[in-house]
């Protein structure tokens, strides 16, 4: 539930309190005793300094040169002429200064709003666990930053995930020294200037300061949240899509049932045939005796009778199969009326319909591999060295200030890789289903391309599935890990890195172009679910008002009059018209029902070729803005 101001702790932080803060619905507000913490760890470092203890980033450089001491003084301030330095102390803030602004140097287009200020809230939370040793008038400063609503200009490419988001984390923290860019009231402005408009004042950096506020995976967990948060999103709309296209087909509802799933119970494949069972409730459109579902056939001028039913945009059929053609089959003839329509005999539908509680269901699982993983992070300690204050019977300063890894994204990196490659798999098989819609080889008795074409000029729903097949090889060609390829830095004192800033955003930005195929196929499927429910009831129309001859003249391959096999026809096309009308008005269940409102209500059904531009962006924008 959204709220005004959230309290963080350093130990508590929500998925959904994340999106929260990273979404403008909140203000942070920090513990009061996780500040003691924080301030008792900044003493700590102090009184070390004080003793002068070499402590790695506060007394030593950084990363290759961290085997260097820093001096009393500079070393040109012996030289003849110099002017001496200010003391050590302003030494060793000037290491921390320098840190940030030699390490923002990313390049390429700036972050959205919602990724910086996740990446904000990241780290104001991870600091407050009190092991990083900023001060905690500093962290309030990062917090009152947030606050403001000032959001740093953080260039999207530049951290190779070890140590940290060094590059990125830099062009954040630089806005609080009063330098670089960023963002106010969508004002891009320096970064001095946003903060005297805010009321607030540079901080001037102390002892590991710059370091606790560079060093952590704050990029790749931010980006990794707010895709899992709409990857969770878009699985949902895939099986709203999978339900409406199975209803489409008129398609078998059995493959989903509970125990079969029971039998390979996978949790992600488990839940996915538990939603679309839920969503198939209610509908007379599936499990369909196929003899009572016609075929498609091309409207003319004497289609129809009835004066309103030459509005239809299609004629129906079936064929008959006569008593000479049963012979072997008897007993299914007993069973299924002896009409050949749109449907298949076949117990099965094809696997980009039977098979997508396995597919979704796999989809669903790598998420909740990597939400497990992103909750552990989001509360986790992410930089170098890790400071503890009051660890039990110290020896050195070692045993207190650590220097570890936390700071490498692998974790992180190999859940993005594993979303990375479910992606693509998702919208492969979302396009699969769309292809089955308008390819008149598969889509079981409806038109080629989900057009009418009575008039032989219109492509119908054809170039759909070219937008398609085309995000999905993209999707695909952009699936490779860059986990797998490390590239390493800093004179190879930084020799493994684990690219998760990289896996992160690419994940994030797969998302787009995954939506645009899942809206592709909804868009289909919407135009299919009209033909097929109004092919049905138009059938069924013609059992109920039109009577028995106006049905039989649906069916091709009749005998003729005299013909012996006569007499069968005819009780044959009266079971097929007393099975016709104890259906009621054929429809979808209630949910696919609702989201083709939704659509209809975005995108009226096309009946002659139309320009289709406006239609797309219309749709697409319906899930990127998530208003189905």
């Amino acid at each position: 539930m959204p709220v005004d101001t959230l309290r963080l702790d350093g130990l508590h932080f929500s998925r959904a309190e994340l999106l929260q803060l990273a979404r403008f619905q909140a203000r942070i507000e920090l513990c009061p005793q996780a500040l003691v913490r924080v301030q008792a760890c900044a003493d700590f470092l102090a009184e070390q300094v004080r003793r002068e203890e070499p402590i790695y980033g506060v007394t030593t450089g950084f990363g290759s040169n961290a085997d260097r001491l820093l001096g009393a003084h500079r070393a040109r301030d012996e030289l003849p002429g110099a002017r001496p330095s200010p003391g050590r102390g302003d030494l060793l803030e000037e290491l921390q200064h320098n840190l940030v602004v030699t390490h923002a140097v990313c390049v390429g287009e700036p972050f959205g709003p919602e990724v910086v200020r996740a990446m904000l809230a990241i780290r104001i939370n991870t600091l407050l666990r009190g092991h990083s040793g900023i001060r905690a008038s500093t962290l309030q400063a990062l917090a009152d930053l947030f606050n403001a609503g000032i959001v740093p200009v953080v260039p999207c490419k530049g951290s190779v995930g070890a140590s940290g988001d060094l590059a990125p984390l830099s062009h954040l923290a630089i806005v609080l020294l009063g330098r670089g860019e960023a963002f106010l009231d969508g004002e891009r402005l320096p970064g001095a200037e946003a903060l005297q408009r805010a009321g607030l004042a540079p901080v001037r950096l102390s002892l590991k300061e710059g370091l606790a506020l560079n060093n952590g995976t704050a990029q790749m967990l931010a980006c990794g949240v707010l895709a899992a948060d709409r990857l969770e999103y878009l699985l949902e709309r895939a099986d709203d899509a999978l339900a409406m296209t199975l209803e489409a087909f008129s398609g078998r509802a059995s493959a989903f049932a509970e125990a079969v799933h029971a039998l390979r119970p996978h949790p992600g494949q488990v839940a996915t045939a538990a939603a679309l069972r839920e969503r198939l409730q209610g509908s007379t459109l599936v499990d369909i005796p196929y003899h009572l579902v016609p075929r498609f056939r091309a409207w003319q001028a004497d289609s129809w009778s009835r004066g309103e039913d030459q509005a239809l945009r299609f004629d129906i059929g079936w064929d008959y199969v006569p008593p000479s053609q049963r012979h072997g089959r008897e007993s299914f003839y007993r069973r299924f009326l002896p009409f050949l329509g749109g449907k298949k005999h076949q117990p099965q539908d094809a696997y980009c319909l039977r098979c997508a509680p396995q597919v979704h269901g796999a989809v669903r699982d790598a998420l909740a591999q990597a939400q497990r993983v992103l909750d552990i992070e989001l509360n986790a300690v992410t930089d170098n060295p890790l400071v503890f204050p009051d660890a039990e019977n110290p020896r050195f300063i070692e045993d207190q200030v650590i220097s570890a890894g936390h700071f490498h994204g692998m974790p992180l990196a190999l859940a993005m890789s594993y979303l990375k490659t479910a992606i693509p798999v998702l919208a492969s098989i979302s396009e699969r289903r769309l292809n089955k819609l308008v390819d008149p080889a598969t889509n079981d008795g409806l038109p080629a391309f989900l057009s009418g074409n009575e008039d032989a000029t219109d492509s119908g729903f054809m170039i759909v599935q070219y937008t398609a097949a085309a995000l999905v090889n993209d999707l695909a060609s952009r699936a490779h890990p860059a986990s797998v390829y490390s590239v390493p830095t800093s004179a190879n004192a930084e020799d493994h890195v684990s690219m998760g800033a990289n896996e992160a955003r690419h994940v994030l930005e797969m998302l787009d172009d995954l939506s645009d195929v899942v809206a592709l196929e909804l868009y289909t499927a919407a135009q299919a679910l009209d033909f097929r429910r109004d092919m049905l009831n138009a059938a069924r129309r013609l059992a109920v008002q039109e009577g028995w001859t106006t049905l039989a003249a649906k069916v091709a391959g009749a005998p003729a009059a005299e013909h012996p096999a006569r007499a069968h026809f005819e009780s044959e096309v009266c079971a097929l018209q007393a099975a016709l009308a104890a259906y009621a008005e054929f429809a979808p269940g209630p949910r696919t029902a609702s989201l083709h409102r939704q659509l209809r209500e975005a995108v009226e059904f096309m009946g002659p070729d139309r320009a289709m531009d406006g239609d797309v962006a219309r749709v697409t924008s319906l899930l990127r803005l998530r208003q189905l």
